[in-house]
């Protein structure tokens, strides 16, 4: 039986664990490859995994968080949290629920320097992390002035727990001190109290800690259940970590597979692929550049089966999927799994869904034709309105502000998972918050898009990013849609450089990786600058790899781009359309 929200005793989403140990105790939780140095050698076939079944990872997670109390930590405290996935990185997060304690995520790939505003923006009371991010702490001064407790997570000399105002201690002491002071009752909080603060990847603009709620957390997992059918006893392998955390919520067994999780893009197919078969996982989460990495590695193992026959559900986010990669992954999964894409942020997860079967069957057309890339309809939790565009901060909205069917808007949505404030930041809670006239709180997503005559809803590309010409707005997905369509086009995107003065429309384009000579008429015909979406374009640059977000490898920087471009432009690359015509004419085509 499933442990739903409505079932939990306490508002703390911890309570999910300890009702699951209840129901599957010694249904295996989490699968992790040991980090003994053998396995750092072994391929994917031959990798050895240490496990944890329900009853012992709720034993670990109560045994850690009673120990937070012992080495100072309270509840409502933060507690900057950077640790692989792994056992304990678990077993921490639901410690740090259960006390009531705040983990602080922060994303690894956003960079040094964003790591070190986010800490100071964050002010956290302890650290717990690898002894990487320890030495990265004390050689950079990361939380000297709030912190007052450090846990070390791995063997490496005591040492590295000191500074910031305490000496540290190990993970395993952490356990002890837990074990002797004994099992305490979950945190008293109410679905309102802070169970978390994550910062965003920052893929446009300097990262914001969105405050999750407890409230919020459960919604989200909810939503998640009901939208996908997710049933205990399944078996998940998440490639993002923060996805992972709701598996032990939800009674799926966790198989963490080996890699770098900050380059999910850069993935070894077959460190996906081989836990998948080995475990016989029926769900897997990963971002549209894992997917397009692994699909390209088993490509010429087809048979008449499914390579994949027990996975049953993929979900991919982060960055819109191409109809491409749907197409090539989906040739490995039996004919009933699906593969889905769920829309929504960080601050408001999920907004709403859509199968590849429909992509497939009945979107892509149009979104190759211009329209934009339809991410279905609104989650039964959600409300979205489509509202008239404006980069200004806006307390409130009404009827009349908001868009007809067709018309393209920002994107706004009303729920029980949608975060109120961002941490210490009053100028984007400013700037993304707002109520309607009744008083029910938006959140400004900050995407652009419309509704069909259906309900659903069609992303257009990111607010910021649309580039205004003689006073009209043209929107990202809509003119690379047709760009995108283009069989040597790995991918395209529309920005607008400033190059003498004048904004120049330019489409980027990125190839496959074909041998045709870098030169934008050995990709696009000509004949697209007639289309309607197309024709707004006054120049195109071919660019060997886009720059992309570090979080999921595949959301496109148009900002880095853009300033590519004006430099590119000023030195006289790129070509015209009539440059693009003589270009066809030699016949790359």
């Amino acid at each position: 039986m499933s442990a739903s929200a409505a079932q939990l005793d306490v508002a703390n989403v911890a309570a999910y664990l300890p009702r699951m140990a209840r129901d599957q105790r010694d249904v295996r939780a989490i699968l992790a490859p040991e980090s003994s140095v053998a396995n750092t050698f072994r391929g994917a076939a031959t990798l050895e995994y240490e496990a944890l079944s329900y009853g012992e990872l709720d034993a670990m997670a109560a045994e850690l968080a009673a120990g937070l109390g012992e080495v100072g930590l309270s509840r409502g405290d933060r507690v900057v949290l950077m640790v692989p996935p792994s056992l304990p990185f678990f077993a921490l997060v639901f410690g740090l629920f259960q006390a009531g304690v705040v983990p602080v995520v922060l994303d690894p790939g956003m960079g040094v320097e964003r790591l070190g505003k986010c800490l100071a923006r964050s002010e956290p009371q302890g650290f717990i992390g690898i002894p990487r991010a320890h030495l990265a702490r004390r050689a950079l001064g990361w939380g000297t002035g709030s912190l007052r407790t450090n846990v070390v997570v791995g063997s490496f000399p005591r040492l590295l727990g000191s500074g910031g105002g305490a000496a540290g201690v190990s993970l395993d002491e952490l356990r002890l001190r837990g074990v002797r002071r004994g099992r305490q009752p979950l945190a008293p909080v109410s679905e309102h109290d802070v169970a978390a603060i994550l910062f965003t990847s920052g893929s446009t603009g300097v990262p914001k800690g969105a405050v999750y709620t407890h409230g919020n957390f459960l919604a989200q997992t909810e939503a998640i259940r009901a939208m996908y059918g997710i049933a205990p006893g399944e078996i998940d392998l998440p490639t993002f970590p923060l996805f992972a955390l709701f598996d032990p919520a939800l009674g799926m067994t966790t198989v963490v597979p080996k890699m770098d999780f900050t380059k999910p893009g850069s993935v070894d197919g077959a460190q996906i692929l081989e836990p998948i078969r080995r475990f016989g996982v029926t769900n897997m989460f990963g971002s549209p550049a894992l997917l397009d990495r692994v699909a390209s590695t088993e490509a010429h193992r087809l048979g008449g089966a499914p390579v994949l026959p027990t996975l049953r559900r993929v979900i991919t986010a982060g960055a819109p999927v191409s109809a491409r990669i749907l197409e090539s992954f989906q040739r490995y999964l039996a004919p009933e799994a699906r593969i889905h894409t769920p829309y929504g942020a960080t601050e408001s997860l999920p907004i709403a869904s859509i199968d590849h079967r429909t992509v497939l069957d009945q979107t892509r057309a149009r979104t190759e034709a211009g329209e934009g890339i339809c991410v279905g309809h609104p989650v039964p939790s959600a409300t979205v309105r489509i509202v008239r565009i404006t980069d200004e901060p806006r307390a409130t909205f009404s009827e009349a502000d908001l868009c007809s069917p067709g018309e393209v808007g920002e994107i706004c949505v009303s729920g029980p998972q949608v975060t109120r404030e961002y941490f210490r930041d009053e100028d984007n809670t400013r700037l993304h918050k707002m109520v309607d006239e009744r008083g029910a709180l938006f959140h400004r997503v900050g995407d652009v898009g419309w509704r069909d005559d259906d309900g659903r809803i069609w992303f257009c590309g990111r607010k910021s990013q649309r580039v205004e010409i003689e006073g009209r707005a043209h929107f990202t997905e809509q003119v690379e849609g047709p760009f995108n369509a283009l069989p040597s086009v790995r991918r395209a995107a529309f920005v607008g450089p400033v190059v003498g003065g004048r904004v120049v429309p330019t489409i980027c384009v990125e190839p496959m990786p074909v041998k045709l000579p870098h030169v934008p008429g050995a990709f696009v015909p000509a004949r697209l600058r007639e289309h309607a979406r197309a024709r707004v374009v006054e120049r195109v640059l071919v660019v060997d790899r886009f720059p992309v977000d570090p979080r999921h490898n595949a959301k496109i920087h148009r900002e880095e781009l853009r300033a590519h471009c004006e430099s590119a432009l000023a030195r006289g690359e790129g070509a015209s359309w009539d440059e693009v015509a003589a270009q066809n004419a030699v016949g790359y085509r």
